[in-house]
């Protein structure tokens, strides 16, 4: 199983690379937000120090975009294009699923919809460079430091706590918004029927 090749990369490093930027976008974005809001905030649906959006992200993008790690040009491009399709269709999941998007660009210029802006777009080319010039070689070189024995370890036990704490955080908030819808059907229940006295009057 660990030594099974996806384009070219063992299963074994694609998990541990996976970790390794899920943990690294979670502490980017907790920081950020934390100064943002002059508070603590985690930004990770989990409780754990954990964005696996960025795993999926960044191990993607790099193994997508690895034949063109030399072309500076088609790689900050290629960035744009799939770090602005991906958080498009991220966001369109978590609207589906949890009935909001954790992210807000209607204060930004050129925005759509408050889910997409050009800002951030333009930032994707720019983190797609810095993905294959510098963090990956550091993620790289960092994950080679593990015996595979104790890696593979370490991705088990990983998995295990990010699923119990991925399906508790799902389950409250699953529960929080078909509350919500509840609680609201209700009000417009009960609007509808005040309306329907007042007409008969």
């Amino acid at each position: 199983m660990w030594s099974r090749e996806f384009l070219g990369i063992d299963f074994y490093h694609i998990a541990m690379w996976f970790i390794a930027y899920s943990v690294i976008g979670w502490c980017l974005e907790s920081i950020y937000m934390s100064w943002c809001n002059k508070k603590l905030t985690n930004r990770g649906f989990n409780k754990g120090p954990f964005c696996p959006i960025y795993g999926f992200g960044f191990v993607g993008g790099y193994l997508l975009f690895r034949p063109f790690a030399e072309d500076y040009i088609i790689l900050y491009f290629l960035g744009v294009i799939a770090g602005t399709g991906f958080e498009f269709f991220v966001a369109i999941l978590m609207k589906k699923l949890l009935g909001e998007v954790w992210w807000d660009y209607n204060d930004k210029p050129f925005n759509y919809k408050g889910i997409l802006c050009l800002e951030s777009s333009i930032a994707w080319g720019f983190y797609c460079l810095f993905l294959f010039k510098f963090l990956h070689k550091f993620v790289s070189g960092t994950t080679e430091l593990i015996p595979e024995n104790v890696g593979i370890v370490f991705i088990k036990t990983v998995a295990v706590i990010f699923v119990l704490d991925f399906t508790v955080q799902l389950t409250r908030a699953l529960g929080v918004k078909y509350t919500m819808e509840s609680m609201r059907n209700t009000v417009y229940g009960v609007r509808d029927k005040i309306k329907d006295y007042r007409r008969g009057l």
